[in-house]
């Protein structure tokens, strides 16, 4: 009887036990999916240059380190040091201060500045820099105008500090870097609430006092977290660096490589260049410890406090200033040049076929970050893994990791990658295939991908939080596979984030130079690539149409990030209580 009411034996063969499902369960790992396996592969993609990094480096002969410690590292070491710390000192304050006006007090042009003070996000570095060098030059407009001002005829007699220096690369830098800390402090001002404030008010604190004392230590999260991009990009940065005279660890690392052919050479001085952003990303997580300030449920936000007269027009022209710097100047200036050269010589053809060339380069990047970071996400939405978590993390690094960087630890697997294509195709078809990926295009775009993964697997986690597990349930128990519920429930739930992160992914992807200079092919020149050479050649004005288009893509994610912005501010639960309550 005991025997009997045993479940039979399964059968191989048998329909309800196929034998593919015995062997996928010998074979697999428990909880292991083929979803879960292609995020791990595209960890492992992101994480390929950093590895292959440290065996170039390794290459080197005993003697480069010494050789690099003595002579190189110095001077790039103390050079770029002294660029982020300017960066980071006048970038705070320029935006912390910004920021608090905007988000907490009331004057003349504050609806336009609130937005306005994000376009320099829109004009890379390297073409604010490319602007300065000649509108600040002696035979500039500035300095003519000064001249003409002081009745002095002759440059000789008269000159402005030289924009080529350390100083003038902070300048630069800040004036466009700024916004990354604009964006975190204001929202965190206009989040905080009001009683904080009134309590120090009350306690006899004014208002200079209570902002030190009490508003500053709580946005000071939000701010170091806005710091640290800003020093990571100013770390990252090759060409206004190069242009304005600052050779920085980015610079001696493209010049080791392409002018000294010295790969190992390159390799470690990245090494201590990944080195420094590993000690950026840890510095901001100490900075951050413990610090958590929330809202309670009775909290209202703060109403803006009325300037008027003197100090409402201080205000306005205080936040106007990095505003011209950041953006006017090198719109105005790019806008007159190209159309003074466009009618000169008319349109140039070179232009159109660069700008093909960087939307197809930007376009492909953006297609294949786009689908790696779909799965990246997707295996933690359906596998809910902490495996598929640190995968996502992992497939993060690479914003992190400066473009130079990248560009070396990339070099050694594409080439290898190569050859041995070459190799069997030499064997079997007595045919030679050449440099498939680093001889093409298909190099770059690999680097844009991994540089750029954040953005889409931010994007989308985002997108998938404000998605409910309900929906994924519901779909199954109606009958619908996992493939079907992807693609008829969640990817048209999540259309407004993947156009955004594609269109983020597309518009840096077109302004990136670093990984550009280094990994391009022979021949292939893009928008970016042309403003660098015409600026290395001081045929400035050659390069104004191509940099004024790049300006004017730009604008387009800037345009996007401040509604995002403003709407996020206004969809608070600290804004809708204050809204009710009024």
């Amino acid at each position: 009887m005991a025997d009997a009411a045993l479940p039979p034996r399964p059968v191989l063969g048998q329909r309800h036990l196929p034998l593919r499902h015995l062997m996928s369960r010998l074979f697999r790992p428990a909880g292991v999916t083929p979803l879960l396996a292609a995020a791990g592969l595209v960890a492992l993609f992101v994480l390929l240059p950093l590895i292959t990094l440290l065996g170039i480096a390794a290459k080197g002969s005993g003697d480069m380190w010494p050789h690099l410690i003595e002579t190189v590292l110095p001077s790039a070491l103390l050079q770029t040091g002294t660029l982020l710390l300017g960066v980071g000192l006048l970038t705070l304050a320029v935006a912390v201060p910004c920021a608090f006006l905007v988000a907490t007090c009331s004057f003349p042009g504050r609806g336009v500045l609130e937005w306005a003070l994000l376009l320099p996000l829109a004009v890379p570095g390297y073409i604010v820099a490319f602007s300065y060098l000649e509108v600040l030059h002696p035979l500039g407009p500035v300095q003519e105008a000064l001249r003409a001002v002081l009745g002095i005829a002759s440059p000789r007699d008269f000159r402005l500090p030289d924009i080529r220096s350390t100083g003038g690369c902070i300048l630069v830098l800040s004036s466009v870097l700024y916004p990354y800390v604009y964006l975190s402090a204001r929202a965190s001002f206009a989040l905080q609430s009001a009683a904080a404030m009134e309590v120090a008010r009350t306690l006899g604190a004014g208002r200079g006092r209570a902002f030190l004392g009490v508003a500053l230590p709580l946005a000071r999260p939000a701010i170091v977290a806005g710091l640290t991009l800003v020093l990571l990009e100013t770390l990252g940065d090759i060409g206004a660096s190069e242009f304005l005279g600052v050779r920085t660890l980015t610079v001696s690392i493209y010049a080791t490589w392409v002018n000294r052919s010295n790969l190992p050479g390159a390799a470690q001085i990245a090494l201590v260049m990944l080195a420094l952003v590993l000690g950026l990303i840890l510095v901001e997580r100490w900075a951050r410890r413990a610090k958590r300030f929330v809202a309670t449920g009775s909290a209202r936000p703060q109403a803006p406090t009325r300037l008027s007269g003197f100090a409402g027009v201080a205000a306005m022209l205080f936040c106007l200033v990095p505003v011209t710097a950041g953006f006017l100047v090198p719109f105005l200036h790019l806008s007159i040049s190209a159309f003074r050269r466009m009618s000169e010589t008319g349109l140039p053809v070179r232009i159109l076929g660069e700008a093909a060339t960087t939307a197809g380069i930007a376009l492909a990047a953006t297609l294949v970050t786009l689908s790696l970071g779909l799965v990246v996400t997707l295996a933690q939405r359906l596998g809910r893994s902490p495996l598929a978590t640190g995968f996502a993390r992992i497939s993060s690094l690479g914003y992190a990791v400066p473009g130079t960087v990248l560009a070396v630890g990339l070099l050694s697997p594409l080439a290898g990658f190569d050859n041995m294509i070459d190799a069997a195709m030499r064997r079997t078809f007595d045919l030679s295939t050449g440099l498939l990926l680093s001889g093409s295009g298909i190099a770059l775009v690999v680097a844009l991908t991994i540089r750029f993964m954040a953005i889409p697997v931010g994007g989308i986690e985002a997108g998938f939080a404000k998605l409910s597990p309900h929906l994924d349930m519901a779909a199954r128990s109606l009958g619908c596979s996992g493939p079907g519920t992807v693609s008829r429930v969640l990817l048209p739930l999540l259309r407004p984030a993947l156009a955004t992160a594609a269109l983020l992914v597309f518009v840096d992807a077109m302004k990136e130079l670093p990984a550009t200079l280094l990994l391009r092919p022979l021949g292939l020149e893009t928008l970016a690539t042309h403003v660098y050479g015409e600026a290395a050649r001081g045929t400035y004005e050659d390069g104004a149409l191509a940099a004024l288009v790049i300006l004017l893509v730009g604008l387009g994610p800037v345009i996007l990030l401040a509604r995002m912005s403003a709407s996020a501010i206004r969809n608070s639960p600290l804004s809708a209580r204050g809204s009710n309550r009024a």
